[in-house]
């Protein structure tokens, strides 16, 4: 098996590790493999791939697409380094406002799949960072939402404490504010 598929104490949420084919040229792997995933539970059509690229300290998220655009993701960091963060926004979860925090990076090219239903966000570690992920979904503006990175009630640790985010993201809601409105 081409995967390693990593169960975590989030219902649903996994890190994946590709095997990784070296030799003196460089290397090869795959990262998805849709008989491979279907067969660890994966079986998510995925209609839109990502790209994004930042500098140190450049945070993102957390964001998340309300239903009926909710999106699954997959997402790997091909440069650089981050800490990436989902977090569990499904009504009804044992674990509902639980995170989960992994580094990504093009060293231990882990990757980390996120049912429907969890926020979304990263902060790059490394001078800069490019990370692509899938998507279940493709984007709908209007169905656009989010939760503070700095929300007390989540209580994320982020590795780093001075970090840059746009303006959107530092006027996103705390959770508590936006609970009700999550199915």
């Amino acid at each position: 098996m081409p995967f390693i598929f990593e169960k975590t104490f989030i219902d649903g949420l996994l890190i994946i590790t590709p095997r990784l084919f070296t030799d003196e040229r460089g290397f090869f792997l795959e990262s998805y493999k849709s008989s491979e995933f279907a067969a660890a539970g994966i079986r998510e059509a995925f209609v839109q791939d990502n790209h994004s690229r930042s500098i140190r300290g450049v945070l993102r998220g957390l964001h998340f697409q309300k239903a009926p655009y909710a999106q699954a993701k997959l997402v790997r960091v091909t440069r650089g380094l981050v800490w990436d963060v989902a977090v569990d926004l499904r009504h009804g979860s044992p674990t509902f406002g639980r995170w989960l925090g992994v580094e990504l990076g093009e060293e231990n090219r882990k990757m980390l799949f996120l049912p429907r239903g969890f926020a979304h966000g990263f902060v790059a570690l490394s001078e800069g960072a490019e990370l692509i992920y899938k998507c279940s979904a493709e984007y709908d503006k209007d169905s656009d939402g989010g939760v503070r990175w700095d929300d007390p009630d989540l209580g994320i640790e982020w590795p780093l404490s001075a970090v840059k985010l746009s303006e959107k993201d530092a006027a996103l809601p705390f959770l508590r504010d936006i609970a009700g409105e999550l199915s």
